[in-house]
């Protein structure tokens, strides 16, 4: 019998890549993505397929990302999330399967499933922490033995927070540590760009589910917690005027903030990272060093407006699926009428093209901390420095997580050698110390430091 190891070989799969959920509204903007690098000379993509229920509506997928040229030669393979057996003949034609069937929970177990019993890689957008710790609890132990590697959000949920965190993080140069760091979330066209119906519905679910979330932890056993340099902060104001970015905003829940959490809690359980499948000494060195340049501290999320109105919009939304989302009925009236509870911010229609292609985004991460560690063990102390960077990029539910989740999956199909063998993991402690922040570089998503700046007491 083959290894598992062989199995995971291009030469064993008919695909690279098997992109399931691609006429979904994601979807079709990812497989536009992936065909800028397919047989490409430097790039590793060379064979791929798309999956889902519908035939016709993928060849219409096809058609769309084409367009005006005759669609590609691309297979058309049907899938079903229902059927497991469906799920199992996917994994065993490719080395990667990206999902874009959401919400994830209500139809991503059963794909994760798949992977973790069959070796193959799986990555996904998925923004539900519910869903994500699930399936660490249930699919890690499998993954690990077969060589699995299952990595959830990495959309825009969650790599520009991972991302942005450590960039942010790395700027503070020995002695000097940081004690947290704020990410002020801004969409361009706020206003006119509507959201994907998806999104919308997972939040809702996840508010339905939140006390399974909360159980679920209770049943696990505690996580390691990061030593983080000095006082934890106080929670500040509900409403925060941030001139400096033209801004208003609210903290409201974020996967993101969980995200990176669980993150900081693989790098406390390993300072050096996860050691790769099969890494040579440079690239062992590499991580090390990245891992060792990485400073833990707190982490919030705010969303941002330009205007005060917009946030108060903001909070009425997420009051409304706050309450309602708890009770069956509310749940009912909150999916059946999105476009009235979210204030206009979601449709069942999605954004228009023309949305999609002038939306735009900006987050930036303003940490506090410590000129000097010493500072940060004295009693009453507070932070006296502030760093402030800023990553900024296109649209954010499909051009920007199209870009950032077929890279993810570049690197996978490149750099496989060097990722961990196998197990359930966030996207940072995996894509850290790779080369995704350049590739993100490379194709329109910038990293810049704003400021660095002595806080007088």
């Amino acid at each position: 019998m083959a290894s598992n190891q062989d199995q995971q070989s291009p030469k064993f799969h008919r695909f690279d890549l098997i992109i399931l959920g691609a006429s979904g509204f994601t979807g079709k903007y990812v497989v536009k993505e992936a065909l800028k690098f397919l047989n490409n000379p430097s790039s590793p993509l060379k064979s791929i397929a798309v999956a889902g229920r519908n035939a016709t509506k993928l060849t219409q997928t096809l058609e769309w990302v084409a367009r005006p040229n005759p669609p590609p030669s691309i297979p058309i393979l049907t899938a079903d999330t229902t059927d497991p057996s469906s799920l199992r003949a996917l994994c065993v034609q490719t080395s990667l399967i990206i999902n874009c069937v959401g919400p994830f929970r209500l139809y991503g177990e059963p794909v994760v499933a798949a992977c973790a019993d069959t070796g193959c890689n799986y990555l996904d957008i998925c923004g539900e922490p519910e869903f994500m710790e699930r399936m660490e609890a249930k699919y890690h132990n499998r993954a690990v033995e077969t060589g699995s590697l299952v990595v959830s959000a990495c959309g825009f949920d969650s790599i520009p927070a991972e991302l942005g965190f450590m960039f942010n993080s790395r700027q503070w140069v020995s002695p000097a540590v940081p004690n947290r760091v704020e990410a002020f979330v801004s969409t361009g066209s706020e206003w006119s760009c509507v959201g994907n119906y998806g999104t919308y519905e997972s939040a809702i679910l996840g508010v339905a589910n939140a006390d399974k979330l909360q159980e679920l932890r209770k049943s696990r056993p505690r996580r390691a917690r990061p030593v983080i340099p000095g006082p934890p902060p106080s929670r500040g104001e509900t409403i925060e005027n941030k001139k400096e970015f033209g801004l208003w905003a609210v903290r409201l829940p974020s996967a993101d903030s969980i995200v990176v959490r669980r993150t900081l809690s693989h790098l406390t359980e390993n300072p050096y990272g996860i050691p790769g499948l099969n890494e040579h000494a440079e690239i062992v060195e590499k991580r090390e060093a990245f891992w060792s340049s990485v400073k833990p501290a707190h982490f919030g999320v705010k969303l941002g407006s330009k205007s005060l109105l917009g946030i108060y919009r903001l909070i009425i939304v997420g009051i409304c699926i706050g309450i309602l989302g708890s009770i069956a009925l509310g749940r009912w009236f909150l999916l059946k009428f999105p476009l009235i509870f979210s204030l206009g911010l979601f449709s069942k229609k999605g954004p228009s093209e023309e949305e999609v292609k002038n939306g735009s985004f900006n987050i930036w991460f303003v940490g506090h901390g410590f000129s000097n560690n010493i500072i940060a063990t004295q009693k009453n102390t507070k932070p006296d420095m502030e760093i402030v960077t800023r990553i900024k990029g296109p649209e954010v539910g499909y051009r920007t997580t199209s870009i950032i989740l077929i890279q993810c999956a570049l690197i996978v199909l490149s750099q496989r050698n060097n990722l961990p063998k196998g197990g359930t993991y966030p996207p940072g402690i995996i894509f850290g110390p790779t080369d995704l922040q350049q590739r993100l570089q490379r194709n329109g998503i910038s990293f810049d430091v704003i400021s660095k700046t002595t806080i007088s007491s």
